[in-house]
């Protein structure tokens, strides 16, 4: 088992974690287990670092994006001339992008539409426990997640038990789209982000909001905008827009922000979470 030491300074694992990008994760100790693909690591923060423990440390370097320089993005957000964004920078400072597992992110982002957070993250995990491998970590028994053939080999009806409703037809279809080579989710990496966007939605059950996700979390395309209820009633309360149509308030957004666009969401989606959770207590 190794361990990377790295600084807290850009780096907050609970606010990453916690900001609608990753459904597989829960407390262990005095951290995190964080769940990719068919891999864990356990991650905790402490004296100003952050630790990850893994036997896949190369793996989980990529993931939380440690070679990438957050002050030149965070100083970016801080000097917008919008105050909600400088706001949000200040606050979500240490919330970074994760590069995540892309099967998982196209499955994961499918479930996601029309759902709540807590319940995306009850049918994956019951999904993971149905289709994965059983493994353990530090004593800690976690499921990997399915393989597109462990999933392409399930009914629609396999599905609807397991909570999916309408969503069960499209994981069937994506995931046999996959295996007969419909689409190639490491080839599309090489097209811009508006073809890997349009070959993502000739699937079944991926249209543009779904897409953006996937692009932003899966292929770190950061010139993508996700814009869901939450940006949407930020984008009026906030910046005072007056569109209607998301798919041209995320235009606005990418012309607004440029190659910063995925960070700035991820900043402005945790503050409006925050403040959201805040008025609740």
């Amino acid at each position: 088992m190794e361990i990377i030491e790295f600084s807290n300074e850009y780096l907050n694992i609970k606010d990453t974690l916690d900001c609608g990008q990753i459904f597989r994760y829960k407390p262990f100790n005095d951290g995190f287990l964080v769940f990719s693909g068919d891999k864990v690591c356990y991650v905790y923060e402490q004296d100003g670092k952050c630790y990850i423990q893994s036997e896949d440390t190369e793996y989980f370097a990529n993931f939380f994006d440690l070679k990438r320089d957050y002050s030149v993005i965070n100083n970016f957000a801080l000097s917008s001339r919008h105050d909600i964004v400088s706001r949000s920078a200040k606050l979500a400072k240490g919330v970074r992008i994760l590069n995540q597992q892309r099967e998982e992110m196209l499955f994961s982002f499918i479930i996601s539409q029309n759902n709540m957070i807590p319940r995306i993250k009850a049918i994956i995990e019951r999904t993971c426990i149905a289709l994965g491998e059983k493994k353990s970590f530090d004593g800690e028994e976690y499921y990997t997640f399915p393989t597109v053939k462990a999933l392409a080999s399930k009914t629609e009806e396999f599905y609807k038990n397991l909570g999916y409703g309408y969503r069960a037809r499209y994981i069937v279809e994506v995931a046999n789209a996959i295996i007969n080579g419909d689409i190639n989710l490491e080839k599309i990496s090489e097209l811009t982000t508006v073809g890997l966007k349009k070959s993502l939605m000739t699937l079944k059950g991926v249209g543009a909001k779904v897409a953006d996700c996937i692009a932003l979390f899966g292929y770190h395309r950061v010139d993508s905008f996700p814009v869901d209820t939450w940006i949407e009633r930020l984008y009026r309360e906030d910046f005072k827009g007056e569109l209607t149509d998301r798919q041209k308030i995320t235009e606005w957004f990418l012309n607004e922000f440029k190659e910063y666009s995925g960070y700035v969401q991820q900043y402005v989606f945790y503050y409006k979470r925050s403040l959201e959770k805040n008025d609740k207590n």
